[in-house]
């Protein structure tokens, strides 16, 4: 009695798991929207470079008001005389993807015992908190604030958010699971695409003689995300224990499933299977290389074809400021394409799995992408720009595929109770890919230049080094089985898990009143659809504007 009195209070609370248990007849694809609207607005970071020159000229306006060589890193957090470095900038950026990794495997379990949608408040308050945080701190001139607010409170709202719609969408979707954590993870990718163009414009907008506009432009977009991530979060809903698409069966256990469990495995247990970190070093390797690439796309393009780019024949070294400033806007197209094929790959990539499985999947990224990186250093010696652009273009399609396939991969492996909790361990690889990559790239371009090689060859080493890291990670791949029995969850562990996450057979354990609406009505549907869509849709529009830039 006593234990039914306490989920009954657990059950009150606007923001508890009970209360967005779906009806029967609730439409799933109402769901994806919502995870696509804290999607769309956490990827922004992804394009947090829009404001690192305005940022760089902040106290003065038409030129940067350089620091003295006495100022240092820790004077800068404080300072109010000189403007910040870019350098110095891009730390809120490195802080993004370390909190991200690090919030998201430290409150994964948390998340599967309280449900999406506290944690997806929460990652509203943190992401769009952090940057009114952050716009006080840039009117202020203090960076530290900029740090503290984007950088760590807003990282640990990216990885809430993150993780937050990941095992939803999978137990949404037992039928689906690659299609539909991609619609989610498509939407980090793309969050970009809406908030750089929308963040000039403001920028435009606020700016006066006397400020660059970035600090208006931080409160209002701050606003505007916390309004939309919280919309996301009280659109999503779960499934009762135990729920299925009408007339679907799970695949029964044969050698060509073998892959996919019907069983569960306790977050606590992951570290200790061989299997997780055989995936965790395939998205590593796979994540490594391809980042490693996005930072130096396009230093790498105008390097490597110099003035070829705007029909001129002479080498990178050899053009003045006007001709570096055209094939600057052509490189920058070149960005734009690669950020949509990064996009379209999370989507494609994670849906055709459900056809391939995730281990083949993961083999053609490898295999075809080694092949990719190795063609890159014949294609750039041929001068051949539509082979040189096509193989990135499939490369980068192949990254943000593997982000979108990774979450079906684990819920294969490790089954879907506490799948996002074991994916939020997971992103721990992305941290550090973010380190290997750049590092790679970056000082192998610096000890080539060093060895007085041209600019542009300096980059056919680090393509061999990226297809070696490829290799290892195919390696890793062949090597993942299906999961010892042992590791699995008895039906005693599960039934205690379960209690521990509030997981009710039916909507009606708690009260009609806590379970939402019934949302039978197709015009619901596509009216959540519409709101994700169209300003996804004007951010591929202003994408494809970039693009043209390109290829004219």
């Amino acid at each position: 009695m006593s234990s039914h009195a306490a989920n009954a209070q657990a059950g009150e609370g606007l923001l508890s798991k009970e209360r967005i248990i779906a009806h029967p007849g609730f439409n799933r694809w109402l769901v994806p929207p919502a995870a696509l609207a804290i999607h769309l607005c956490i990827g922004m970071a992804y394009g947090f470079s829009v404001f690192w020159l305005p940022l760089s000229k902040a106290l003065g306006i038409k030129e940067a008001i350089k620091c003295g060589p006495d100022v240092g890193f820790i004077a800068q957090l404080f300072t109010t005389q000189c403007d910040w470095p870019v350098s110095t900038l891009g730390w809120m950026y490195t802080l993004f993807f370390v909190f991200l990794g690090l919030s998201a495997a430290i409150w994964g379990g948390w998340l599967e015992h309280v449900g999406p949608r506290k944690v997806g408040v929460l990652a509203a308050v943190c992401w769009g908190g952090g940057m009114l945080i952050s716009a006080l701190g840039i009117y202020l001139h203090q960076f530290w604030m900029m740090l503290l607010g984007s950088g760590v409170i807003g990282g640990v709202g990216l990885g809430l958010g993150y993780i937050s719609p990941v095992s939803t969408l999978i137990k949404w979707f037992p039928d689906r699971r690659g299609m539909a954590t991609g619609m989610a993870i498509m939407g980090f990718g793309g969050g970009a695409m809406i908030g750089s163009p929308l963040a000039a414009e403001m920028m435009k907008y606020f700016a006066t003689p006397t400020s660059v506009g970035v600090w208006q432009t931080f409160a209002v977009m701050g606003c505007l995300y916390i309004v939309a991530m919280l919309i996301g979060a009280f659109g999503y809903r779960i499934p009762a224990s135990g729920w299925k698409p009408e007339g679907w069966e799970p695949p029964a256990a044969s050698q060509a499933n073998a892959m996919i469990t019907q069983n569960h495995v306790h977050v606590k247990k992951v570290w200790g299977i061989p299997q997780f970190w055989l995936v965790w070093l395939v998205l590593t390797m796979n994540v490594s290389a391809g980042i490693g690439v996005i930072g130096m796309a396009s230093p790498m393009l105008q390097e490597v074809f110099g003035g070829s780019l705007i029909g001129i024949s002479a080498k990178f070294s050899e053009l003045d400021k006007a001709q570096l400033t055209s094939i600057a806007g052509v490189a920058a197209g070149f960005a734009a394409l690669l950020s949509l094929f990064n996009i379209v790959g999370r989507f494609f990539w994670a849906s055709l799995s459900d056809k391939l499985g995730r281990k083949m999947t993961y083999t053609v990224f490898f295999v075809l992408g080694g092949i990719l990186y190795f063609s890159i250093p014949a294609s750039a010696g041929m001068g051949s720009k539509l082979l040189f652009v096509g193989a990135f273009c499939i490369i980068l399609s192949m990254y943000g595929g593997a982000f979108a396939t990774v979450p079906a991969y684990l819920a294969d492996l490790f089954g879907t109770q506490m799948v996002g909790a074991i994916h939020g361990r997971l992103l721990t690889a992305w941290s550090t890919a973010g380190i290997i990559g750049p590092v790679v790239v970056n000082y192998m371009r610096e000890y080539q230049l060093g060895l007085g090689i041209p600019r542009e060859q300096v980059y056919n080493q680090t393509m061999y080094i990226l297809v070696g890291m490829l290799v290892i990670g195919l390696i890793c791949n062949w090597l993942i089985k299906p999961v010892n029995p042992k590791h699995f969850m008895t039906p005693e562990e599960l039934a205690v898990e379960r209690q521990i996450a509030h997981d009710r057979a039916t909507a009606s354990a708690v009260g009609a009143s806590h379970a939402g609406y019934h949302a039978n009505s197709m015009a619901t549907v596509y009216l959540a659809w519409a709101a994700v869509g169209i300003p996804l849709a004007w951010g591929v529009y202003r994408t494809l504007l970039s693009v043209g830039k390109f290829f004219h």
